[in-house]
């Protein structure tokens, strides 16, 4: 969904991109659930792994991995925006220091381990915490919405605010992994039981359909009757539940098909994300180099040759992502190597 989306939306020609066009409404509407599924498994499979860490013993483990995994996406993230051809000719500018999802998956993780720790690491109080922040920050969007806080350093208001080019800010998305690691905590208690996937999935499609039919009509009810004007704010542009409704439907349809999903090919496209990521940005985006296929066939392919190029470009990047590039192995071991001549010394 990443790599079709970010193909079709750079590539295709603006005269396609009519909302009124039932294809590309459909395509659009179902793009848009890619970044909240994104966020929130990435929460969920980073907290059930923390919680089975704790089992065994080795959280702390686990915990230092994940501040060293964060930081090393946020670094990931800053270096793909860097135009080193443009700076080795004396151009210089703020926008590498716009905010994408790799920074803001980076920041989630070691958020999560800071809730973690302060919820004193009780599972019970660590559910309960990130359970409401994700409907905190959901319902609270109307305040930060337009929030810009000029006298902050611009690295640090990226985070925040969209104003200087941030794709991704840490809130509302950081809500999303919220609801993850909510979500991890129900696993890990209960994964074991009876009927447990049954249930699951049953409340998945219940809670889905009450979050995209009627979270707006809850939110007014809620807003007539205790005069809470954020409630109607929330409701008048109530994307962030809706797309929870829409993550939701997702986990349920593939939970309910995972016996039939355990392809050798699937799982290794699980293993591979981080590479497939960075590839797909530097053959796009022309990362590093400055060219890349937005400046070559940008906005300039009809709905076939978009569709049949998304094709090619997600066998290409896997390809080249599955043989050629161990770029999750390769950074990560010079890390370990760098920490461990750091505690040599």
């Amino acid at each position: 969904m990443m790599l079709q989306g970010h193909f079709i939306d750079t590539l295709l020609n603006p005269i396609y991109k009519d909302p009124n066009l039932i294809p590309f409404s459909i395509w659009s509407y179902f793009r848009g659930i890619t970044a909240p599924t994104f966020f929130t498994i990435s929460g969920l499979i980073f907290t059930y792994l923390l919680l089975k860490a704790k089992k065994k013993g080795d959280e702390k483990l686990r915990m230092r991995k994940g501040i060293s995994r964060g930081l090393f996406l946020i670094l990931v993230g800053y270096l793909l925006r860097i135009p080193f051809l443009s700076w080795l000719t004396g151009s210089f500018n703020t926008y590498f220091l716009v905010i994408d999802v790799l920074q803001c998956i980076g920041l989630s993780l070691i958020l999560i381990i800071a809730i973690y720790a302060l919820s004193a690491k009780k599972n019970s109080i660590f559910s309960v915490v990130t359970l409401i922040l994700g409907f905190a920050i959901f319902l609270c969007e109307p305040l930060y919405r337009t929030i810009n806080i000029e006298s902050l350093p611009i690295f640090f208001n990226n985070y925040i605010s969209k104003n200087n080019g941030s794709i991704f800010t840490i809130i509302p998305w950081f809500g999303y992994v919220s609801f993850g690691a909510f979500l991890a905590t129900l696993f890990h208690k209960n994964l074991n039981k009876s009927n447990f996937k049954t249930i699951t999935i049953i409340s998945f499609v219940m809670v889905s359909i009450v979050l995209i039919f009627y979270s707006s009509d809850i939110l007014l009810f809620l807003y007539r009757t205790t005069g809470i004007t954020l409630f109607a704010d929330a409701a008048s542009y109530n994307y962030l539940f809706t797309r929870l409704g829409n993550v939701f439907l997702y986990f349920a349809i593939f939970y309910g098909l995972e016996q039939y999903l355990k392809f050798p090919l699937l799982l290794k496209i699980g293993q591979k994300t981080l590479s497939i990521y960075v590839i797909h940005f530097i053959v796009i985006y022309g990362s590093f180099t400055g060219f890349g296929l937005k400046h070559i066939f940008g906005n300039t392919l009809n709905p076939w040759q978009a569709v049949i190029g998304a094709l090619l470009f997600i066998s290409f990047v896997c390809f080249i992502s599955f043989y050629y590039v161990k770029t999750n192995t390769f950074f990560y071991s010079r890390i370990r190597q760098l920490v461990d001549r750091i505690k040599g010394k």
